[in-house]
């Protein structure tokens, strides 16, 4: 298998619909650098959780965190999470409920969370973090102290056992049902990034930064 195509496994492998199913690195890549927002599932003393958080790519691996004082980031390290990352990009209206759908963009990534603790790679790593949001916004900031790159929890996942899922589209009906004087499309769904709105207590005559302006998402 070519190494830019990951194995399907009994966790990945897609047992419905599985034409949309994708286990392509450019895939799979290209959704989680769609969006910065993610959900991780835990297993906390036995009972599972799921928790929205933020994360970024870096090559082979994702990369979140979080407060220390976080119980699920505590009992991640070490553990098997499940972490998935989805876009909604339209409602599909078809002619019987039964075949309305949504077209999307998911993916659903396992493997063993590792916590980064040495704290000169927690540093560099919220460095790449807040640059591949906003470029350049790093060397703008205030330096982190000690206590805060302490009081943050910082955790890994490879990019090894992972599948895309992807609806695209309009209404697939029942060929009989082609007939019937019913409107069927799609309803595209966009996020828009709006206008930066300054924060009230910013000093006079700050510019609103470039990377702030353009920034993009989906």
């Amino acid at each position: 298998m070519p190494a830019d195509v990951l194995p399907a496994t009994k966790r990945t492998r897609l047992k419905r619909a599985h034409k949309r199913g994708h286990y392509d690195r450019e895939t799979i890549n290209a959704i989680l650098d769609a969006t910065p927002l993610c959900h991780v599932g835990y297993l906390i003393d036995g009972k599972p959780a799921v928790t929205p958080t933020i994360q970024w790519r870096e090559g082979d691996h994702v990369y979140w965190h979080g407060s220390s004082a976080s119980r699920a980031l505590r009992n991640a390290a070490g553990m098997d999470v499940c972490l998935t990352v989805s876009l909604i990009d339209g409602m599909v209206l078809a002619r019987s409920a039964f075949h309305h759908s949504a077209n999307y963009r998911s993916v659903m990534l396992y493997g063993t969370a590792t916590k980064i603790s040495d704290p000169a790679v927690k540093a560099e790593k919220f460095k790449i973090f807040v640059d591949t949001l906003f470029p350049g916004r790093w060397d703008m900031l205030r330096p982190m102290t000690d206590q805060e790159v302490k009081a943050t929890t910082l955790l890994s996942l490879p990019i090894e056992e992972a599948s895309a899922k992807i609806r695209a589209g309009g209404p697939v009906d029942d060929e009989e049902d082609y007939a019937l004087p019913i409107w069927a499309g799609v309803v595209p769904i966009l996020q828009v990034v709006g206008e930066p709105e300054p924060d009230p207590r910013n000093l006079p005559d700050l510019k609103v930064p470039a990377h702030a302006s353009a920034y993009t998402i989906g």
